[in-house]
């Protein structure tokens, strides 16, 4: 396998993409913006919460992800004069020249972002960020701070659940030619990384994030040799020096021995095949990967790898592995197995046992779990078109909603109760067992005391009165910290290296019941008793009496 690591340097802060700027925003936002401005609001102080809803792919967790970004944004929040320039092209003739002034003096100096540690487990309603400043601002930024959360978000938690299913195997993103085009691409790359992937093809990405790159071939190289006559090259130096031998030679000489050991007939293993894996090994004896499915696998390509894997033995090199990319994967791994493991005892060779065998034949999170229910022989997946695009659930769903304003709370009601918002500035807290899994999420009022260990705590479902009970938590953790403020980042940002290990710590505090992939158990979210109170109260103010007659 061809493997460009990138170097150790996992502490260093990248730049943002260019088109993630002001612009990058819907009309709405710009038109709202300049109602407030004529209403003279532009100064009133709001506080919006950024949550979602509902867990996607029918699990019971979310992967908060995207934090970065946003903070990148602040930080470059500011009207270039040809963003103004254009803005007066699409906004009505009758919008005033101080309205456009106003916005070029605009910067997120007054802003105050409060959010969760990216790579931690989030659920419906609780709040991942709470944004508060001047009303226009922060609905401003409202659109883009949605997107750079909401992708990042399902991308991490779609890769998470692909390495609970995956358990230990390595895992590699192999999604870039089927991503939502090349930003959508790197986006994937980086949060599936920070979800539980081990590497990923997309060189870019590996140059822009430090993401391990890894690749094999395509059957293209395969095809592209029809025998041994254009092979232009056979000679390879052995590892540890010496006259360069003729790898061809040695490979002819083992392609006898395999045929009579697996009863395999001379004309079933492809010339030209063979003719290709003897090229890549000439081209990558220390990390030589091959894929074996561009003819037949079990008589022709897993045979063509080993002959070339024992050539590759005489000189001193070691092979990495093979690529399945179609067929019945669980019976051809198997079968791929047998053949390492009979070639190592055979002729002592204990490394030969243990060659790699990955696959990458459009898997999806449940194919994973139905072979490993097969008792496959697979230790690596190739994943790509199932994990980049999402194609379980296309999008997560994050919301932005006021929740107060002036002071005052706001609250949104709805025909649908899942959709009403829970007013007022809030802090979360994550109450904790003693054996260190999380018990319950507990949503309070900004105004409210923290919850104190070892204390009783009400514990109450938002709007169903009936659903409540006492939580005495061994630990407590505040998941609401503040990240930018006066205009910068105040808190030190991990590493992309430290945010994967966030995940992993975090979905490790969470039952095995609640990540299951059938009928997860679903994780608690409660409000104080002091919110619940409140919530209701706003609730009777606004909503309208009807009146029978």
């Amino acid at each position: 396998m061809t493997d460009i690591s990138p170097s150790d340097n996992n502490v260093r802060q990248f730049g943002q993409n260019g088109i993630i700027q002001p612009l990058l925003t819907d009309l709405y936002q710009i038109t709202m913006a300049y109602a407030y401005w004529k209403s003279g609001k532009t100064e009133d102080h709001a506080v919006f919460d950024l949550f979602f809803r509902k867990n996607p792919f029918q699990g019971e967790f979310t992967i908060f992800a995207g934090l970065e970004e946003c903070l990148k944004f602040l930080g470059k929040f500011r009207y270039s004069k040809s963003d103004i320039e254009y803005l007066k092209e699409i906004l009505p003739p009758s919008t005033e020249e101080e309205f456009f002034h106003f916005l070029s003096t605009l910067t997120a100096k007054d802003v105050k972002l409060y959010a969760m540690a990216e790579g931690s487990v989030a659920f419906p309603k609780v709040p991942l960020m709470r944004i508060e400043g001047p009303l226009t601002i922060v609905q401003l930024i409202e659109t883009t701070l949605l997107t750079l959360v909401n992708y990042a978000s399902l991308m991490a938690t779609n890769a998470a659940r692909y390495r609970i299913a995956a358990g230990n195997l390595m895992l590699l993103e192999f999604g870039l030619r089927r991503a939502q085009g090349p930003d959508g691409g790197l986006s994937a790359s980086k949060y599936s990384y920070i979800g539980g992937f081990d590497g990923t093809s997309n060189v870019l990405a590996g140059k822009l994030f430090n993401i391990p790159v890894k690749g094999t071939h395509a059957h293209a190289y395969i095809t592209s040799f029809n025998g041994f006559s254009e092979l232009k090259n056979t000679h390879l130096q052995p590892k540890n020096g010496g006259k360069p031998r003729d790898l061809l030679k040695l490979a002819l000489f083992w392609k006898e021995e395999l045929l009579i050991m697996f009863k395999v007939a001379a004309s079933e293993a492809n010339e030209g095949e063979l003719a290709a894996l003897i090229s890549f090994a000439i081209a990558f004896p220390s990390g030589f990967m091959a894929l074996v499915d561009t003819y037949e696998v079990q008589r022709s390509g897993l045979l063509n790898f080993c002959i070339v894997a024992l050539a590759l033995n005489d000189l001193g090199y070691r092979a990495t592995g093979i690529r399945l990319d179609s067929g019945d994967l669980s019976y051809l791994s198997n079968v791929a197995r047998h053949y390492f493991t009979e070639i190592s005892k055979k002729y002592d060779i204990p490394w030969f046992a243990n060659l790699l065998i990955m696959a990458s034949n459009d898997i999806n999170e449940e194919t994973i779990v139905s072979l490993n229910e097969q008792g496959h022989k697979i230790n690596c997946f190739g994943i790509g078109t199932h994990l980049v695009t999402c194609q379980r659930q296309p999008a997560l769903g994050c919301v932005y909603k006021m929740v107060e304003l002036n002071g005052y709370p706001r609250i949104k009601l709805s025909q649908e109760v899942f959709k009403v918002t829970m007013p007022g500035s809030k802090d979360v807290y994550r109450l904790y067992s003693e054996s260190g899994h999380a018990l319950v999420d507990l949503v309070q009022r900004y105004v409210e005391p923290p919850p104190n260990v070892d204390e009783k705590i009400l514990c109450r479902h938002p709007f169903e009165e009936s659903k409540r009970a006492y939580v005495k938590p061994a630990r407590i953790e505040k998941l609401l910290v503040l990240y930018w403020e006066d205009g910068r980042i105040v808190k030190t940002l991990p590493s992309l290296q430290e945010i994967k290990e966030k995940v992993t710590s975090s979905l490790k505090t969470l039952r095995p019941d609640i990540k299951r992939n059938l009928n997860p158990t679903p994780y608690k979210v409660a409000v104080s008793d002091d919110l619940y109170h409140f919530i209701h109260d706003q609730w009777l103010k606004n909503a309208p009496i009807g009146e029978l007659s």
